[in-house]
């Protein structure tokens, strides 16, 4: 069996033929008629730290003794009248101060004359500031009593009035505390003998009179009441004569 053989063909040198370059056209770029402007991102803000309330420390307070100056006793305030003084209240005639006492009343401490009515058996306080105002008063001068006992001598002077007005009037003058007014009163309502009776309400008035007349002529001239009391009706006896 006979293999065939078979003969390669020469091979053949090909040229090469240089291909042209077909130039690339570049698609055309469009380019953005506006371009807006480029907006940098917002920085991220920073978490803020929350302080702690500052609770203020208050400082110690220092306190300083302060030297305390020993001040001198006010002196007592001084009043016209003092403490054993013999004294006409109007109202209630010739009473002597026992002595000058402080009362709180309603909070507020009040400084008071006690005086004493011996006749009357009676205590009367009155605030010194008021005293004045209320017409307490000194005893009369021996002047005065002069001319209160002057007074007794003279002629009564009775108003032709009803008797309530002028008693009123009467019992006026022995409350104002005037010593030649309350001799007035003594010598309008006195009665000598041979004249018409006094009335019950005129012989109380007089008796009030002659009281109250004769306890300050006591007081001035330091003498007792009942001998006052004959000083006083002495004067009168003259006038009837």
């Amino acid at each position: 069996m006979t293999t065939a053989v078979k003969k390669k063909a020469p091979a053949v040198a090909l040229k090469a033929t240089p291909a042209k370059a077909t130039p690339i056209k570049s698609a055309p770029v469009k380019v953005a008629a506006k371009v807006g402007p480029i907006k940098a991102p917002m920085p991220t803000k920073a978490p803020v730290a929350v302080k702690a309330p500052v609770i203020a420390k208050a400082a110690p307070v220092v306190v300083k003794a302060i030297p305390v100056v020993a001040k001198a006793p006010v002196p007592a305030r001084k009043h016209e009248f003092k403490g054993g003084d013999f004294v006409v209240y109007p109202t209630h005639g010739v009473g002597r101060i026992q002595k000058v006492d402080e009362q709180e009343v309603a909070g507020l401490k009040l400084e008071l004359f006690v005086i004493a009515f011996e006749k009357d058996k009676m205590i009367l306080r009155v605030p010194t500031a008021k005293a004045k105002a209320v017409g307490m008063r000194k005893l009369s001068t021996p002047d005065v009593v002069t001319t209160a006992l002057n007074t007794l001598k003279g002629r009564a002077r009775i108003k032709r009035t009803m008797w309530s007005r002028r008693a009123q009037e009467y019992e006026a003058k022995i409350n104002s505390g005037d010593l030649v007014s309350i001799a007035e009163v003594v010598r309008d309502l006195h009665r000598a003998s041979g004249q018409p009776e006094q009335s019950y309400s005129e012989r109380q008035l007089y008796e009030a009179a002659l009281a109250r007349m004769a306890r300050e002529v006591a007081a001035i001239e330091r003498i007792d009441e009942p001998t006052a009391v004959k000083r006083v009706e002495s004067a009168l006896v003259k006038k009837a004569a």
